[in-house]
């Protein structure tokens, strides 16, 4: 059944954030799957990355979100989670996907240091090549675009709750 919510975009957009405010505002709960890969797993993001790679963490990812279970609740997604087939097609079927999409200047102030955030970024990859390369697949996978631009947090979760209640 397609009752959540999915949040799709790089990191840094606020998937988290807003994700907690539209699940109040909703009534639903809030699933974020980079704390659900780091239970199941047993590790941090990092200590994954670290010792299976970019690739195994794509991997992991992809395995754990193509099995998530959940009911009326709003899914913040790592930003890595468009590249795994089966976890977009999944969540697909069981939500509405919103992606958050920010320009690439604005995001890149957001981020700051991305080695504290924990992106998954290739060795030798800049930001703006990976924001390209993403870009494109969070386009292709999403029902639902909202740009962020200009926007605070209650603007955002506002322009999610228009697109969903039309």
């Amino acid at each position: 059944m397609k009752n959540n919510i999915v949040l799709i975009g790089m990191p840094g957009v606020g998937k988290s954030t807003v994700g907690v405010i539209l699940a109040k505002i909703l009534g639903y709960k809030f699933v974020d799957t980079d704390l659900v890969i780091q239970e199941k797993e047993k590790k941090l993001l990092r200590d994954i990355i670290s010792e299976r790679g970019i690739d195994g963490f794509i991997e992991t990812e992809n395995r754990v979100c193509s099995r998530l279970k959940a009911e009326k609740c709003v899914i913040a997604t790592g930003g890595s989670v468009v590249y795994g087939k089966q976890a977009m097609k999944h969540l697909a079927d069981i939500g509405t996907i919103v992606y958050l999409k920010l320009d690439y200047r604005k995001l890149r102030y957001r981020l700051g240091n991305i080695k504290n955030r924990g992106v998954v970024i290739r060795k030798g990859q800049r930001l703006i090549e990976l924001y390209n390369e993403r870009t494109q697949l969070y386009e292709k996978y999403a029902d639902v675009v909202i740009d962020e631009n200009g926007c605070n947090i209650e603007k955002t979760v506002g322009k999610i709750l228009d697109s969903i209640n039309k």
